[in-house]
């Protein structure tokens, strides 16, 4: 009989060296990430390979098509941070950055194009300048992809309502 629980006591040892630990895990207003640093560069060269996938409404996948909260979805979850998969998630979540301390790597949020009380886009700063800084995002618009677009544009400028680091 004790052959028999050694082997199911070394088979549990074994078996939970593959379970995920959660220790490093960091869960904040949605935004769940680890507490490694992350090189900020590297988020926006991983971005820019999905330059000229097609806008999809909701889709997150790179074969077929991204939304603006499907891509900035699908970045970070490539560095192991889970963020809202909807835009309208992010109206709550992270402190407003002024824009002398945006970085590379942020995410701006904005209003709806036609309804200005709700989220309605989002985009990750690949270039940053302040309230001058470029973002690539996946666009509805002409572009009708992930493309790169200035948040000072009047388009963009007037619907702006927060940037956020999400990165530790």
């Amino acid at each position: 009989m004790k052959p028999i629980i050694y082997i199911a006591y070394a088979a549990t040892i074994l078996l939970s060296s593959f379970v995920p630990k959660d220790k490093n895990i960091i869960r904040s207003n949605s935004i769940q990430k680890t507490q490694n640093t992350i090189d900020r560069d590297s988020i926006i060269v991983y971005a820019k390979q999905y330059l000229g996938t097609p806008y999809l409404y909701a889709g997150n996948d790179p074969k077929k098509g991204f939304d603006c909260s499907g891509f900035v979805n699908y970045v970070f979850k490539n560095y192991g941070i889970t963020l809202p998969r909807s835009s309208s998630g992010y109206k709550n979540i992270g402190a407003k950055l002024s824009p002398e301390d945006f970085k590379v790597g942020d995410i701006l949020v904005f209003y709806g194009y036609k309804d200005k009380t709700i989220i309605g886009h989002l985009g990750i700063i690949c270039e940053a300048n302040g309230m001058h800084s470029k973002f690539i995002h996946a666009s509805s618009g002409k572009a009708g992809s992930v493309t790169i677009s200035d948040l000072d544009s009047d388009h963009y400028s007037k619907r702006y309502y927060k940037c956020i680091n999400v990165l530790p």
